[in-house]
């Protein structure tokens, strides 16, 4: 980028061959965002697990955690209005620190995703295998066939074009969001609605703090969506800023009063205790003893349709993300191509697809439990994210403190909120190379080896970018989804 564009917007280039599109509203774009999370696995699944670090203070960290995230938000949307580029983080980190870091971002966030995103295929062939045996009395299949039947469900989906994906998303996060909203009435009307009601706030010095800051700032991964969305979304200005803040909001209420809820149904001294003696059946005990057996079933049949929207969710950004980089080249042109019909990056989403079949039928040729899968892809892949969430928070104050000088706006908005988010997004990240090993649930040679991997991806990815520089200029200069002069 030239110098004459100081005080625009930077735009990416595009053309139709290169143009995604779509027709999503801000409801659809919420949905896109919340089903990342998947709601009914985190109220059953990582819940529990938090409440086991935090005990009643939980509801108090998803508030705080969410008024965190709302200030990074004000960065975020200024930034989105200024970068007017569909690449998402790897547009920010470009615009901010330059093309070498942003294309290091990108990798970390294409990899993060993919990591995240292979939690899906074992968890859900783990949950339909009880399911169809315990509860149906049907067939033991082995869990890899259920497991790659999850995959390509979901590149069928992540195929076509996103307005499908968003509407099968849509109806999951309302089933589910449903079935979460009435165990929470009837906690709240079967226990006592005062415990927890002060939102008691955790002390810097609690046990576990560390733990529950990172899986509650985990469950708001994916609201960089509405920013990659760009070209897919009606009238972006408008529906990406009311987006990115509903989901927050939305997504830090509703666990919070998730939270409150499993704290007023067991009480404030027994709740972390009642987590750490039943953390995988918390839910389902619960949703049985207060709606009944045919409640807790129904609630794992839409737990099984959860996890496949997260994973729907998580392949569409990380093909989006395989698709940016294949457009500006620094991945091979084919993932840049987009269906003529369906306007979706089709190729770069059955490549994600693929990747995660692939290595579904490794790992059981290996021998690899499903039971040790999903909490180190998840957990890796969370890293992954939330580093380049704080690169992200860094490069949006370095952006406009560098626009200053010719083109000053709000202190509020482009000074203070991004300080505010350099300084959270950094000691979440601190807290989770403190916990790693906790994060993947692995031992300290499985933490050397994931924790050098993601480094090495952004270090790489800079390496990767100078080397672009050099030996192929064309493709360095569209770097970040930018504009060539």
């Amino acid at each position: 980028m030239s110098s004459s564009t100081k005080g625009k917007p930077i735009t990416p280039t595009q053309t139709q061959e290169h143009k995604l599109s779509g027709n999503m509203g801000v409801g659809e774009l919420v949905m896109n965002v919340l089903a990342f999370s998947s709601p009914l696995t985190t109220v059953a699944g990582t819940l529990p697990v938090m409440l086991l670090f935090s005990g009643h203070t939980a509801p108090g960290i998803y508030l705080l955690v969410t008024l965190m995230l709302l200030i990074f938000s004000v960065g975020f949307v200024k930034m989105s209005r200024s970068v007017e580029a569909p690449g998402g983080f790897y547009s920010f980190v470009t615009a901010g620190l330059g093309k070498p870091a942003g294309l290091g971002g990108a990798l970390l966030a294409l990899v993060g995703y993919a990591f995240i995103g292979f939690f899906a295929p074992s968890l859900f062939a783990l949950t339909l295998q009880s399911f169809v045996v315990n509860t149906l009395g049907g067939p033991d299949i082995p869990w890899y066939w259920y497991g790659l039947g999850i995959v390509a469900v979901t590149t069928l989906l992540a195929y076509n074009r996103i307005d499908l994906s968003a509407k099968v998303l849509t109806v999951v996060m309302l089933l589910e969001s449903a079935v979460v909203i009435i165990f929470d009435v009837a906690a709240f009307v079967s226990g006592d609605v005062s415990q927890g009601v002060g939102f008691s706030m955790p002390w810097i010095t609690d046990a576990g703090l560390g733990l529950a800051l990172l899986f509650a700032v985990g469950n708001f991964f994916g609201f960089e969506a509405t920013v990659i969305y760009r070209d897919e979304v009606k009238n972006p200005d408008r529906t990406i800023p009311r987006a990115t803040y509903l989901a927050v909001v939305g997504i830090g209420l509703f666990y919070a009063v998730a939270a409150w809820a499993y704290t007023a149904f067991l009480g404030a001294d027994n709740v972390q205790e009642a987590a750490k003696a039943n953390t995988v059946n918390l839910f389902n005990d619960g949703a049985t003893a207060l709606v009944g057996k045919i409640f807790a079933d129904i609630g794992v049949v839409l737990l099984i349709t959860s996890i496949l929207a997260s994973m729907l969710s998580i392949q569409n950004i990380a093909a989006r993300y395989s698709f940016s980089l294949a457009v500006d080249g620094a991945l091979p042109k084919a993932l840049g191509r987009v269906h003529p019909r369906h306007k979706s990056p089709y190729v770069s989403a059955v490549g994600v697809g693929l990747l995660w079949a692939v290595a579904t039928v490794v790992f059981t040729v290996v021998g690899v439990a499903p039971e040790t899968l999903y909490p180190i892809a998840s957990g890796s892949g969370t890293f992954s994210v939330l580093l380049l969430m704080f690169i992200t928070s860094f490069a949006v104050l370095v952006y406009f403190v560098r626009r200053r000088s010719f083109a000053p706006e709000s202190v509020w908005k482009t000074i203070v909120a991004p300080i505010v988010s350099v300084i959270f997004l950094g000691l979440i990240t601190y807290l989770a190379i403190a916990n790693y090993p906790e994060l993947i649930g692995g031992s300290a040679v499985m933490t050397a080896i994931f924790m050098t991997f993601t480094f090495a991806l952004f270090f790489g990815g800079i390496i990767y970018a100078y080397f672009l520089r050099s030996k192929r200029p064309d493709v360095y200069a569209r770097l970040g989804r930018q504009k060539i002069d």
